[in-house]
């Protein structure tokens, strides 16, 4: 007997977002995956994240703003660099933005309230995979960028734990290798 969630989670594997395309998905797919991303640990109930979803109207304005940044960052930036740039947002027909707010007030650890939000952006990844799309989770140059923090209004200790790429990809993808698990596993003994 098979698994399904098992035997996808053994198989599963990111799509580079330049490789996705339309369709992305519908709104209620969207809604269905956003509702299985929020579906994570959070201790002490503090939901220590949030969603921001791109249009393409965003998208083609973000990618704007990262042109204009990158020159202010690298004022030799050849086109091809600046090209790039502008592009990011368009790589996949969907963006979704998971925004950590890991407060350090909060009852419960930082580090716990962080990998609440790493745990959104993985549930996902996954639950696009469950619909027939294919994801990537990236975060890049600009997750870190404090001028990219204020163009979205990061507010206090909000911080980027990544942009999730979403569409359809028709080609098949190779696998690659895994971490060999007698290399990372120990078994601990008093």
């Amino acid at each position: 007997m098979t698994n399904p969630l098992l035997d996808h989670l053994l198989t599963r594997r990111s799509v580079l977002a330049a490789f996705l395309e339309a369709p992305a998905p519908r709104e209620e797919q969207v809604q269905q995956m956003l509702t299985a991303a929020a579906r994570v640990p959070d201790h002490k109930k503090l939901v220590p994240w949030r969603f921001i979803r791109f249009d393409q109207e965003a998208c083609e304005t973000i990618g704007v703003f990262l042109e204009k940044r990158w020159l202010e960052i690298d004022p030799d930036a050849d086109e091809g660099r600046l090209a790039v740039e502008r592009e990011r947002f368009l790589r996949a027909p969907m963006v979704i933005a998971v925004v950590s707010d890991a407060r350090s007030d909060a009852p419960v650890p930082q580090i716990e309230q962080l990998l609440s939000a790493g745990a959104v952006c993985m549930n996902l990844v996954h639950a696009a995979h469950a619909l027939g799309f294919s994801a990537q989770w990236l975060t890049e140059w600009y997750a870190f960028d404090d001028k990219m923090r204020d163009k979205l209004g990061l507010a206090g200790e909000e911080q980027i734990a990544g942009f999730i790429h979403i569409g359809t990809y028709h080609g098949e993808q190779a696998d690659r290798a895994r971490p060999d698990l007698d290399a990372i596993v120990t078994h601990w003994r008093p």
